[in-house]
């Protein structure tokens, strides 16, 4: 029976955009209970704890609104003709109150004018609106609107005003039909001779080169190359950073840095023999030991720091200078994180069994707490030497994609941008308002996850990144889109809503709570135009029909997996049937290979783990697994991809032919999608996938090395037949976009 405030709490619901029934995969139809949904109210900051209470704060939170003329921020479409913004005068200053506003465009220039009160009156939204300059310009501005009457005091408010395009950018050649195809690389697991047991930059551009000249391809995708703790099993998933606005130096190229050949004590300690013995250990080893590797990294990268400060930093050189202007442009993300990373050392140095910031001494908990100001500027060296490294990484990478494009690559590097971010790493410890307190992020039951799933990271705070001017979430996708021609957003329906999970309830009692995506969606289309990157939206699962109607709206490409794209007979969908504004792939890091598929060592993963325990569930997967094989057979006969007298008992083989592995990259490859995206293991028929959801140390994730090292890419014959396979198919299907300058050998 509902309670005497369900009235209340429905109407607040409404209000912060939090579903009060949802429907799941199955069709079946949820109320979700009133705890869950007052739980969740009290996460946004009002006081649950009676219904006089709740009442009184969200009283006391539309009177704060109601105080306020103009909003926080507005975003606006560049085409419209009659731009305007909400507007709130209080009735007393109505009839014989001016108003003056000032547009301050981000260029410096401003227009303002006055207005009479009178003339806002806005007869479709039954509000008040305030007309701006047309025609409007990209960008980020400010308003400034000050509201005078006699005998009143001024009200003086201002809003970040926020214009962006009808469209996310693509490259020409994407344009009028035109396609591409990339190859997905785990830049963590490319094996080379020289790298220091993880891959690195420098292989990054020699693996770049390859797919241009060889592959005749026009990007590489990459794993979100965020900054972790890299210790392993737990702190090691790109997907879960420490930090989502930084990046991992373990993937610095350290002999690259210029200060390396400058000091003598880098160089001597490198040449040693205990630093070889053990840098060869961990290039050889199966896995990326990552603790092992970022220890060998740092100790270098501490010297030639010492030697910048000693020779450059302290006589303002050239390279002093340019790394001052690069600081400066990082802002506040930079000195936060900086000083984050040489806490985290100096304090897990001082007890060993500090690990997360949680536990950290009180006072250094907090960023502006006067013991952290104190320890940065006592500490500066430290602080400076993490922001030395990043500006290395930025350096490295620029590079890589300035080759790309020199080659000819479209896109060049593509990028990946994690939903979740380690609620005990640096952003929740730098930017805590942000995010949402007592609730986590999941997922309702569904056929992957029959109890739901919970991804134990907080939701961010809409409320306060509205009221910041969505400053941060521009930072988010500036920062990770830098370097690179595409951007994939993991889990794209956050944009529209998450599933929230209230703390001390199980996944089956949580709800949806949506967000403002217009907004979020028009600011991503803004900094991909800027930033002269596509946008790929991983849209997976279970979501509602206005995401994709968005996206399309937007020009932002859609996810296709080729194991789940069915049609009507149950036949993996025909090629011509794929949208046009999408990417298809042929797997992620969270499922199994087209080579691991047709053995089934997914399903054997699994068991071996202990996430598949039932005996009778394991049989049942291995008969479906031959069922999708036989149908898979059949719709690549059915097209052509092979012969019609191809045996059907190949769904019993335990091993993917040649043959099949070369019909389901053609396959994929002939569809209309703007981008098709083969991943390294498929290329090179590996058996294993990086990841294995629902395990951490049950099963090497993000750990996997290469089949092929960098160097056998080039000269192995067998690497060579599955580039030239690749290749050939590219060029029949149209999406070659680098002209052969040298072809794999035959």
């Amino acid at each position: 029976m509902p309670s005497p405030f369900a009235e209340l709490i429905f109407a607040l619901c409404q209000d912060f955009g939090v579903d009060t029934e949802y429907w799941d995969i199955w069709g079946h139809h949820h109320v979700v209970e009133e705890p869950t949904l007052l739980s969740i109210l009290g996460s946004f900051g009002l006081d649950t704890s009676s219904p006089e209470k709740l009442a009184e704060s969200a009283r006391l939170r539309a009177d704060r609104i109601a105080g306020r003329p103009l909003d926080p921020v507005a975003v606006l479409s560049v085409v419209e003709a009659d731009p305007a913004v909400p507007i709130r005068v209080p009735p007393a200053y109505l009839a014989e109150g001016k108003g003056a506003m000032a547009l301050y465009w981000e260029d410096g220039w401003a227009e303002r004018r006055d207005f009479e009160l009178t003339s806002l009156a806005n007869a479709n939204s039954g509000g008040l609106c305030l007309g701006l300059p047309a025609p409007l310009r990209l960008g980020y501005h400010d308003l400034e609107v000050v509201i005078k009457a006699p005998g009143l005091p001024d009200l003086r408010s201002t809003q970040r005003v926020i214009v962006a395009p009808e469209k996310a950018w693509l490259p020409e050649q994407l344009k009028n039909g035109g396609r591409a195809a990339g190859l997905a690389v785990s830049l963590y697991g490319l094996r080379s001779s020289r790298n220091w047991g993880a891959g690195d930059f420098t292989d990054l551009a020699t693996v770049t080169e390859w797919v241009a000249r060889a592959l005749g391809a026009g990007f590489v995708a990459l794993n979100p190359l965020h900054a972790l703790h890299n210790r392993q099993p737990y702190n090691t998933s790109p997907y879960l950073p420490l930090s989502s606005f930084h990046r991992n130096y373990l993937y610095l190229d350290v002999e690259q840095v210029a200060d390396y050949q400058l000091c003598p004590a880098a160089l001597a300690i490198f040449h040693g023999s205990n630093f070889q013995r053990e840098l060869t250990a961990v290039r050889d080893a199966e896995f990326v030991e990552y603790e092992r590797v970022a220890r060998l990294k740092l100790g270098l990268l501490r010297l030639l720091f010492r030697r910048f400060l000693r020779e450059e930093w302290s006589k303002n050189t050239t390279r002093a200078q340019a790394f001052r202007k690069w600081i400066a442009a990082q802002g506040d993300l930079l000195d936060r994180f900086s000083t984050y990373c040489a806490l985290d050392e100096t304090l897990h140095k001082q007890n060993r069994d500090l690990w997360i910031w949680p536990d950290w001494p009180e006072p250094y908990r907090n960023p502006e707490s006067p013991e952290v100001r104190a320890y940065a500027q006592s500490h500066w060296r430290r602080v400076l030497f993490h922001k030395y490294v990043q500006w290395q990484i930025d350096l490295q990478l620029d590079a890589v994609q300035n080759r790309a494009k020199a080659l000819g690559m479209p896109i060049g590097l593509y990028h990946d941008v994690a939903l979740a971010t380690d609620r005990c790493g640096c952003d929740l410890w730098a930017y805590r308002p942000f995010f949402v307190t007592g609730a986590r992020v999941g997922s309702p039951p569904d056929d992957f996850a029959p109890d739901g799933q919970d991804w134990a990271f907080p939701p961010p705070n809409a409320e306060t990144h509205r009221e910041n001017g969505y400053r941060l979430f521009v930072e988010s996708i500036r920062r990770n889109a830098r370097h690179g021609g595409a951007l994939r957003i993991d889990h794209v329906m956050r944009f529209f809503r998450l599933f929230w999970i209230p703390d001390g309830a199980t996944a089956a009692h949580g709800t949806y709570v949506n967000e403002r995506w217009r907004d979020l969606l028009r600011i991503l289309a803004l900094e991909s135009v800027r930033g002269r990157f596509l946008v790929v939206g991983e849209d997976l699962g279970t979501v509602p029909p206005v995401l994709r109607e968005a996206m399309e709206q937007y020009s932002m490409l859609r996810y296709k997996l080729f194991y789940f794209e069915k049609g009507s007979d149950g036949l993996p969908l025909p090629p011509h049937q794929y949208p046009r504004n999408a990417l298809v792939s042929s797997t992620t890091h969270d499922l199994p290979t087209i080579t691991g598929f047709w053995a089934g060592r997914d399903i054997e993963a699994r068991h071996k783990a202990g996430i598949l325990n039932d005996e009778e569930l394991f049989a049942r997967q291995k008969r479906e697994r031959r069922e999708e094989k036989h149908r898979m057979i059949e719709a690549l006969v059915r097209e052509g991809f092979l012969p019609g007298h191809f045996p059907r008992e190949a769904a019993d083989w335990p091993e993917l032919t040649g043959e099949l592995h070369n019909a389901v990259i053609g396959y994929l490859v002939s569809t209309p999608s703007r981008l098709m995206l083969l991943n390294q293991e498929d290329l090179t028929k590996e058996l294993d996938q990086q990841n294995l959801p629902g395990t951490t140390w049950q099963y090497p994730n993000w750990r996997r090395k290469t089949l092929f090292s960098v160097e056998d890419l080039a000269g192995s014959q067998k690497a060579a037949d599955y580039a030239l396979m690749f290749r050939s198919w590219l060029e029949r299907s149209g999406r070659i976009s680098v002209p052969a300058v040298e072809s794999p050998r035959s």
